[in-house]
């Protein structure tokens, strides 16, 4: 027998009497030298299924950056379902909207804060995660999802345009990953019972650029070999470090750069989405931001917890990785 397949072997023996099937646990039980804690887990995670997430997140406290609308808030509210308590982000012009998503997560039995701050200044980050931490009472989780687009050929980009870009999208990723690192490992909480986990927000451009978003897309690459990177350094501390790829999805964002596409083009405002649609996309539909929020609510619950350093694309089939 190959190695490793008598390990499995109980899944064989689901549909057969009781009999047979209490005989064969009853015979692995006694060849195997595990402590009875061990075998109450194996028993548990292969034979009655993993706790709900609901049940493994409750209480648990998320960060959410840019969560005042678009995908952020689908996730943040997702999240809230999930049984996790949220901090809501955004920059202080957008504190309105995260004021909305706080009510709606109180709404549905969940603890919530409001923290605005600009993700591309640490200390400003810092403060965030410590305004979670004291209203909230720690940190279990971060979804670095604020970010910035904008469509503009490359022999036209300033430098200031593609600071800014990696201001936000790169810098403002690592602020949150390592201010968040820090809080966890000095929490001594994560185990691997307990995650820890960094979620960031990369694009299918990370996979295969788009032209008139080069720094755009450059950004998303970095932030894709960034949670790589984290993923690696941080295992040893039981940290999670992975990103989500949306494809085209119906935010404001996508509608500025469906406008910006089209006039290089000479489309109509929304024909430039309908022809990715048509073209691009298996499913021919675009993403709703809920579509992301359920890919977040995997990376960010106990069912991924052996998943790290991963970029997963969710767009509907665009990218085949």
């Amino acid at each position: 027998m190959a190695a490793g397949v008598e390990e499995f072997a109980p899944f064989r023996y689901f549909s057969l009497p009781q009999i047979v099937f209490t005989e064969r646990l009853q015979q692995e039980t006694r060849s195997r030298s595990r402590s009875k804690k061990q075998e109450a887990r194996h028993r548990q995670h292969f034979y009655t299924g993993r706790p709900s997430t609901l049940r493994s997140n409750m209480g648990k406290v998320a960060i959410v950056t840019g969560s005042s609308r678009g995908i952020g808030r689908a996730i943040a509210i997702r999240i809230a379902q999930d049984g996790y308590d949220v901090c809501v982000n955004d920059v202080e012009a957008n504190k309105q909207g995260c004021e909305d998503v706080a009510q709606e997560i109180q709404k549905i039995g969940r603890r919530s804060c409001v923290a605005t701050a600009d993700v591309s200044k640490l200390s400003e980050v810092e403060a965030m995660i410590q305004t979670a931490v004291k209203e909230l009472g720690n940190l279990n989780t971060m979804i670095a999802n604020a970010g910035i687009a904008q469509v503009k050929p490359l022999l036209e980009l300033t430098e200031d345009d593609f600071k800014r870009m990696f201001e936000v999208n790169v810098y403002g990723v690592h602020n949150c990953y390592q201010a968040a690192a820090k809080q966890l490992i000095n929490q001594g909480n994560c185990s691997p019972e307990n995650m820890g986990k960094l979620i960031g927000c990369a694009s299918i451009v990370a996979f295969k650029p788009f032209a008139l978003l080069s720094h755009y897309s450059a950004s998303k690459w970095a932030v894709r070999g960034l949670s790589q990177a984290y993923a690696m350094e941080m295992a040893e501390y039981n940290i999670t470090v992975n990103a989500y790829a949306p494809g085209i999805v119906g935010t404001a964002m996508w509608d500025l750069i469906d406008e910006k596409l089209g006039e290089k083009d000479g489309r109509k405002k929304g024909d430039t989405i309908k022809k990715y649609t048509n073209e691009l996309i298996a499913q021919k539909r675009t993403s709703v931001p809920e579509d992301v929020a359920k890919l977040v609510s995997f990376l960010a619950g106990p069912d991924s917890d052996h998943v790290t350093g991963q970029t997963q694309v969710v767009d509907g089939g665009i990218i085949f990785t």
